[in-house]
């Protein structure tokens, strides 16, 4: 993939990751969801945060380095690793310096697996993978058709299982019926679901089509509309990873996007790029201080915005994953930690709009992307077309062309559509369109390590249309 093509992707997910962060603290302090008789009305769902509270951005940042290469590629379908803090019983001696010894409790950090695919680590294999395989030509011509009716398969599953009405429902009431106390949790915490929601709306409806007709000047409505299919399926299973499939249908069939693009932004967006998440973490965290009366100053709100932003980059594509980060954000701007568990009654519900707020924009990127990038795209295809590689026997194979002999007989009009190298008299070679059969002799091209030598002779009739010669290099 093209440079260009990549720093613009990256800073284009940045830049829509911030505006989100933004959008999450301005819609929190006008709406102000946050109130301590929630709190008061809640307080037997809060539960000690633990040790969990010490998690940073740092860590973060470093599971995501330990993830972007697994160890194993079957156990990176199934697991990811992270950075968990335990309690441990450590003894000092001579602490005091009378020769006792002391046993103190303390932090220590290790790395495990928890649940959960880990995508990066699977699209830069299959990135490596990939490029090598392309490489090969020919003999990976089979590997590549594997994986293409691979591709195929699944998707027509996911399709099937997805959009219809019982395994939609299906997905979204087994979560609804695991919550206790259903009507108490929604009517303390419904103004901090309405807040997400709106903030979701806003940025899906308004300011996303804004920046896509600005940079395209295309409906943007209409590329919305294209997208419901993969909206639907986000919604369902709260997992962009889990939407690829269809996003990638949807994105090069109805959307026109080309898919070296799509190919290359959808998968990565699905790891990096969590604008729904940045804007929950956002309101999340003010929400928190309002219901423990706690005032932020400009400084805070600031901290607030870049952390989140931070730390929606180190998100990981999973249901829920958003939780977590908002214990780094808190620790940053020194807000209770505990509070944090109240949202888990309701991020069954928040978690599917802030998906759908991460898969769409994704698939924006792609197509803004795209259209920054015509000049990058347009030398790929004119450097494609144009290279080639003497040393590949097996291209020149399927290229051998056949060399003929013009002899003076008069021309039997059968029709005959067939590009040949003509070899007169002269040195030159020119190709030429035939396109009724005439007298000449053709000559098979073989080749031995790479070298052209030449074959039998086949005597047939051929005529030539002379309007369509044109001069190849010499002999």
């Amino acid at each position: 993939m093209n440079g260009r093509i990549v720093v613009k992707t990256v800073l284009y997910f940045m830049a829509t990751s911030l505006l989100n962060a933004i959008l999450g603290v301005l819609l929190a302090i006008a709406i102000h969801p946050g109130s301590p008789l929630a709190k008061e009305a809640l307080s037997s769902e809060i539960t000690d945060a633990g040790p969990s509270s010490t998690v940073n951005i740092l860590d973060g940042f470093l599971d995501l380095g330990r993830n972007i290469f697994p160890e194993n590629l079957f156990q990176a379908s199934f697991q990811q690793v992270h950075t968990v803090y335990n309690e441990q019983s450590v003894i000092h001696e001579n602490i005091t310096g009378t020769g006792e010894s002391e046993q103190i409790t303390e932090l220590v950090r290790t790395v495990k697996y928890r649940a959960g695919t880990n995508t990066l680590g699977i699209i830069v294999f299959c990135l490596v993978f990939g490029t090598i395989l392309g490489s090969l030509g020919k003999k990976g011509a089979v590997v590549v058709d594997f994986f293409s009716v691979i591709d195929a398969v699944i998707l027509k599953i996911v399709t099937g299982i997805m959009l219809s009405p019982v395994g939609v429902a299906s997905v979204i009431m087994s979560k609804i019926l695991i919550v206790k106390n259903l009507s108490t949790v929604m009517s303390n915490l419904g103004l901090f679901i309405v807040t997400v929601v709106v903030g979701v709306l806003i940025y899906q409806w308004l300011i996303q089509n804004l920046i896509y007709f600005l940079c395209t000047r295309r409906n943007p409505f209409t590329f919305y509309i294209n997208l419901l299919e993969p909206w639907v399926t986000s919604f369902a299973t709260a997992s962009t990873a889990a939407t690829l499939p269809i996003t990638f249908r949807c994105m090069n069939d109805k959307c026109g996007v080309d898919p070296r693009i799509s190919r290359f932004v959808l998968p990565i967006g699905a790891t990096v790029n969590m604008d729904g998440t940045a804007l929950f973490v956002s309101v999340g965290t003010v929400f928190i201080a309002q219901m423990n009366e706690i005032s932020l100053g400009v400084g805070e709100y600031a901290t607030i915005v870049v952390t989140a932003t931070a730390a929606s980059v180190a998100s990981a594509s999973v249901p829920s994953a958003a939780l977590v980060l908002i214990v780094i954000v808190l620790t940053a701007v020194n807000l209770p930690a505990t509070d944090v568990s109240l949202l888990f009654t309701i991020d069954w519900l928040v978690d599917r709009f802030r998906t759908t707020n991460n898969m769409l924009g994704d698939c924006y990127t792609a197509a803004i992307v795209e259209h920054w990038s015509q000049k990058e795209l347009q030398a790929m295809d004119a450097e494609n077309s144009t290279e080639t590689n003497p040393n590949d026997v097996e291209k020149a194979a399927d290229l051998t062309p056949l060399v003929t002999r013009l002899h003076d007989t008069d021309p039997d009009p059968v029709p005959h559509d067939l590009p040949v190298l003509l070899r007169g008299s002269s040195t030159h070679t020119s190709l030429l369109n035939v396109t009724h059969i005439s007298s000449l002799t053709l000559t098979r091209l073989t080749h031995d390590n790479g070298k052209l030598m030449a074959g039998n002779e086949i005597h047939v009739e051929v005529e030539v249309n002379q309007k369509d010669t044109t001069t190849t290099t010499k002999m």
